[in-house]
């Protein structure tokens, strides 16, 4: 993406547009400078418009966050599927990730993640949560350069033109009761001065080089910090987004309760100020009493649908949440498959299997179930990502095109072709993506796929080597 400080103008033209209110017919956007300049409904080409970069599509959605997401993971999708001589779990599917990640290099990460963010935009996603805490050099040293391995995601997201909302994670033990960390954990670790000061490097740097960076403050997990780092990192944080791993296993759920006589979520609503900054990513394993406790702290649930599937994690307790008004976002996480219709698809289908019933996320009778999940994770992603959802004028242009002749959206209006998207299309309905104003995917592509793959492979080869 090559941001440019000038006042480009451009106009769209969409049949169909979901809009803050509701769907509208006709609408106009006018974007200058990368953001939403107007919005008209009702309307068709005016004179003047052979002036302007003026487009004609068929339908417009806001375009997704994806509020979790660990970029340099997607190297590693397929490498985890070999049946162990014990149980298979989270836990043996970390022994991989630790082996994989040990070798890489910050151009690797780049190379890495910018594939993952070019896939991010051509699925739906137009900004990303990056829970990142690969820190530091291959045998556990600082670089010279602290934020090194930051500045290869900030690169990756300029390459890509992806939105980021960068996350850099503390992560100072390997278990509850401030155990020491792990050798294969020595990537990762930090005390608070040397934390701070990675996140005020990474702040500089993805102001200076992104048109609407953000930066958060993460910890990694409750078995990760002591309550004494946790106290010192909301004080790091101010109005910053946080996040934080939470009882996405069993095991972490008993491990809590050895250590502290609660769990994880119950501990941590008792013991932080837990409120709209927070995203607490999974949440997996609580009881009905702390999903009602969760949804009416106002913070969001980080939920990823297809990572949980696929390392067994569990099904999250969406019915609880929702009736005490919870919020929730989507997240790709470990990008074993990158896809913002299958991680809706699979919230639903999740819940179905469950609960042995349909349309469970829809708000009420006659409600659309695909309608109302998209806008619940629109809304609950960007809040978690310190940005403002939808179209509105002022907010940066993040626009996904649906191509109305697929077969699966044909005939298709309103909130049908929502339900026809998630459920039936998928992201080969995706016609076109704009970013900040560009259009960097057209026809289901984004233009840099080529260059990226071919730099991805040779990293791939080199890591297996």
């Amino acid at each position: 993406m090559h941001v440019s400080t000038s006042e480009a103008r451009s106009s769209l033209l969409f049949e169909q547009a979901l809009l803050p209110g509701g769907w509208a017919r006709n609408v106009r956007i006018t974007v200058v400078g990368g953001r939403i300049a107007s919005i008209e409904t009702d309307c068709d080409a005016a004179p003047g418009d052979d002036r302007l970069v003026c487009e004609r599509h068929a339908c417009a959605l806001p375009g997704m966050p994806d509020l979790h997401n660990h970029a340099f993971q997607r190297g590693m999708a397929g490498l985890a599927e070999i049946r162990g001589p014990a149980q298979d779990s989270f836990w043996t599917w970390r022994e991989v990730m630790y082996r994989f990640v040990a070798r890489m290099t910050p151009e690797d990460v780049k190379a890495i993640a910018t594939l993952a963010y070019i896939e991010m935009l051509e699925g739906g996603f137009t900004r990303v949560g990056e829970f990142h805490y690969l820190h530091h050099d291959r045998d556990g040293q600082t670089f010279a350069n602290p934020a090194e391995m930051s500045n290869a995601i900030v690169a990756a997201a300029l390459d890509s033109g992806i939105g980021l909302t960068l996350l850099p994670v503390f992560y100072a033990h390997a278990g509850f009761g401030a155990q020491p960390p792990r050798p294969d954990q020595a990537r990762f670790i930090h005390d608070i001065d040397g934390y701070a000061r990675l996140l005020d490097l990474a702040s500089t740097r993805a102001a200076a080089a992104l048109p609407d960076a953000i930066v958060g403050v993460a910890p990694h997990s409750l078995r990760a910090v002591t309550p004494e780092q946790l106290g010192l990192l909301e004080g790091l944080a101010k109005d910053r987004p946080i996040h934080v791993h939470i009882a996405e296993q069993t095991g972490e759920v008993d491990a809590c309760l050895a250590w502290s006589g609660q769990r994880p979520v119950e501990w941590l609503l008792d013991h932080a100020d837990v409120d709209a900054r927070w995203c607490l990513v999974h949440a997996t394993h609580m009881t009905d009493p702390e999903a009602t406790a969760l949804a009416r702290s106002g913070a969001v649930a980080g939920l990823c649908p297809i990572t949980e599937a696929n390392l067994g994690d569990g099904v999250f307790p969406m019915v609880p949440f929702l009736a005490a008004g919870g919020r929730y976002g989507l997240g790709s996480d470990s990008n074993v498959l990158i896809d913002a219709t299958e991680e809706m698809r699979l919230l639903e289908y999740g819940q179905r299997l469950a609960h042995l019933g349909r349309n469970l996320l829809a708000r009420n009778t006659g409600r659309s179930t695909g309608a109302d999940i998209y806008a619940d994770a629109l809304a609950g992603g960007t809040v978690a990502l310190g940005v403002s959802p939808g179209f509105a004028v002022g907010l940066p242009a993040d626009i996904v095109s649906l191509d109305l002749q697929h077969p699966s959206l044909a005939g298709k209006t309103g909130d049908g072709i929502v339900d026809a998207f998630i459920f039936a299309a998928g992201r080969s309905g995706i016609d076109c993506v704009w970013r900040y104003g560009e259009k960097l995917v057209s026809q289901g592509r984004h233009h840099a796929r080529a260059a990226a793959i071919a730099r991805y492979l040779i990293v791939l080869e080199n890591l297996s080597s």
